[in-house]
């Protein structure tokens, strides 16, 4: 069975023939975790796919002291980001990351909501584009700025408001995308004051399941259908993304999108803003 909206993909071969393309602009929507070591802009600095911008989800963001990182910036501060970055309403956006799929979701998501449906992300990531022996530069792109009309779709994010809200009414499905051990609060979090453990009442779907880490993509369609209906997310019911930071439920949602599931939002402040809030309640376990 083939992806519903395989269209939200794309490949290295085809990011290679569309480089000179006017119309589309690349981004690298790298990010690594603190623990990893990693610096996405000195590695961006160090080599990237000709013409790509980075696009940086700690400085496209709300810019104002929030109890999670990198949340979802207003209209007006996404549009003036991609503007600058030479992106118009028109400009057909594909993103990568360095090692294939983790962070560029949540790049696709944004545009997404805040109205911009024409965007890709590009499977593979830099690491298979190299691997190819295909062309990489250090030269940083100046394109002329361009106007970016931004329509925030709210319905498409949840805030910690609406979350508690659902923990007494259950109306939405809320899908964990963190590895087991986080989900089930049997070790600490990296993040100070953060305690462990999930939301009650959420599922554990860990993001790893849903992807090929080898080749930088999803697995296949009917793969994808079985992993989201063993864990109720069958399209009968609307879902709620969590994870960490709001990053890696973005791949849930992809992968959700592929096979036609659009019937989720995200949980912009994941666990990093449940976590830390001392008011909320906080469930133990596999489930």
């Amino acid at each position: 069975m083939s992806y519903e909206n395989a269209n939200s993909l794309v490949d290295t071969a085809w990011v290679a023939e569309h480089l000179d393309d006017p119309k589309v602009r690349i981004l690298d929507g790298s990010y690594h975790l603190a623990a990893t070591g990693r610096d996405a802009k000195a590695e961006y600095a160090a080599g990237h796919i000709p013409g790509a911008i980075h696009f940086d989800i700690d400085t496209v963001c709300d810019p104002n002291p929030t109890p999670s990182p990198h949340m979802f910036p207003s209209n007006e501060e996404f549009a003036s980001a991609v503007g600058a970055m030479g992106i118009s309403n028109d400009t057909r956006v594909v993103v990568y990351d360095a090692d294939g799929l983790f962070c560029e979701p949540r790049v696709w998501w944004m545009f997404r909501v805040f109205g911009h449906e024409n965007v890709a992300v590009m499977t593979g990531g830099f690491r298979n584009w190299v691997a190819e022996g295909r062309p990489v530069t250090t030269e940083v792109p100046s394109p002329p700025p361009a106007s970016f009309s931004a329509h925030r779709n709210d319905g498409a994010l949840r805030s910690i408001e609406q979350m508690l809200t659902n923990v007494r009414d259950g109306r939405e499905l809320v899908l964990d995308a963190r590895a087991p051990n986080r989900f089930a609060g049997s070790e600490p979090e990296a993040r100070p004051g953060v305690e462990p453990g999930h939301i009650p009442g959420a599922v554990n779907l860990p993001y790893a399941e849903i992807v090929d880490a080898e080749s930088g993509t999803f697995r296949d369609a009917d793969t994808l259908i079985a992993a989201f209906d063993r864990v109720g997310a069958d399209g009968s019911r609307p879902v709620a993304t969590s994870c960490g930071s709001g990053v890696t439920a973005c791949i849930l949602g992809l992968g959700m999108h592929l096979i036609g599931r659009d019937n989720w939002a995200l949980y912009d402040g994941s666990w990093t803003e449940w976590g830390g809030n001392p008011d909320t309640p906080k469930a133990k376990g596999a489930e």
